[in-house]
């Protein structure tokens, strides 16, 4: 059984590198290269991603003492550039040369997609508008990487990022999610976790949350439960480490009765009942059904008069 294990392991390893080897066969065409690097775990990066950072003739990064690690787990032997959105416009002007030369760029975050929640924007929209190629290498991203563990609805998100530190400024970007019926999806530092659910709770209300830490990582853990439970949890649990927090939408106001009358006396007036009721329905995501029965109400209320 063993000798059937390391026989199957190594056919997979020699398939991985031949993937790699026809991978770097030939140079990747110019252009800037957004290469999604692991959010913690040093095996979650794509052999495509490997591949284009091993032939690129340059790699910027947020951080070379970080990447530098990335690059060195798999004997990428590249030379490091730091860039930042606050970089000064010469230093994109100098990419904007560099592949004005036919030189391939590779950009990466210190973690994660790049310009999510990290610098690039400004460097691409330059790059764009310089009429040069800019490719999107996929991989991890906590974002959705959170979502998906949270225990909460993933058909639709709304990810805000970081709120604001200043309280007015934090309050006022809350107030503007309050409706949103998709889960709301932060980033947020330990420092700040604790003040942030209260803010969260006290804005949205004490809807369900999930507090999830060091994605991908050893001690990587989801706390789940109201936004007032949690408040209190971490409070007294002190929690580390990089994280994510995932807020439940708003849920769904149920009109009152004499609303839902008074938006099918407007459509009766120019339509039949059935198709006022049809658009009354659809319009508010109502039981037709139930729209309906309403607008016979008010047919025989109005041949009653």
């Amino acid at each position: 059984m063993q000798s059937e294990q390391r026989g199957a392991s190594q056919a997979f390893i020699e398939s991985v590198v031949a993937a790699l080897e026809d991978a770097t066969d030939e140079p990747i065409p110019p252009g800037l290269y957004l290469v999604s690097t692991p959010i913690g775990n040093l095996t979650d990066i794509s052999l495509r991603a490997l591949a284009v950072l091993y032939a690129a003739d340059v790699v910027y990064c947020e951080d070379t003492r970080h990447s530098r690690k990335i690059l060195q787990r798999y004997g990428i032997r590249k030379s490091l550039q730091t860039y930042h959105d606050h970089s000064d416009e010469n230093l994109r002007g100098k990419i904007i040369s560099q592949l004005e030369k036919s030189h391939s760029v590779a950009l990466i975050s210190d973690a994660g997609t790049p310009l999510i929640s990290d610098p690039g924007f400004k460097l691409v929209r330059e790059v764009q508008n310089s009429g040069y190629e800019v490719k999107c290498i996929p991989g991890a991203t906590s974002v959705v990487a959170a979502l998906t563990i949270s225990g909460l609805p993933t058909d639709r998100f709304y990810f805000e990022g970081f709120l604001p530190t200043k309280n007015s400024e934090r309050q006022k970007r809350l107030e503007a999610l309050t409706e949103l019926r998709t889960s709301l999806i932060f980033f947020e530092a330990p420092s700040r976790l604790v003040r942030t659910l209260e803010a969260l709770r006290n804005v949205l209300g004490d809807r369900d949350c999930a507090v999830v830490r060091e994605i991908t990582k050893k001690f990587e853990e989801v706390l789940r439960g109201s936004l007032s439970d949690l408040e209190s949890r971490c409070e007294e649990q002190k929690i580390r480490g990089e994280l994510v927090i995932v807020v439940a939408g708003a849920e769904a106001k149920v009109p009152e009765t004499e609303e839902i009358r008074t938006w099918l006396r407007q459509a009766m007036q120019t339509q039949s009942l059935r198709d006022a009721a049809k658009e009354v329905s659809r319009a508010h995501n109502l039981p037709r059904n139930k729209v309906y029965e309403l607008g016979l109400q008010l047919k025989q209320e109005e041949e009653e008069i």
